[in-house]
């Protein structure tokens, strides 16, 4: 199992790679995937997520006030 980040230039990227990129479990990015608020396609069977809706999905967390 490599622990390497994928490439900044990646543009899909599967759950186990939202999952390292984002520090979460990979079940976390599936719950987040089956709920709506995390967005993917889907070809197939395989689920991919656009580097873009990676970015969309941290820049709507909302930091804990002070």
């Amino acid at each position: 199992m490599s622990t390497a980040l994928p490439s900044v230039d990646q543009l899909l990227y599967t759950p186990r790679e939202a999952a390292e990129v984002l520090r979460y479990g990979r079940s976390t990015v599936y719950e987040l995937m089956a709920a709506g608020v995390l967005k993917y396609v889907k070809e197939g069977r395989s689920r991919r997520i656009r580097r873009r809706d990676l970015e969309a999905y941290v820049d709507s967390l909302e930091p804990l006030p002070n």
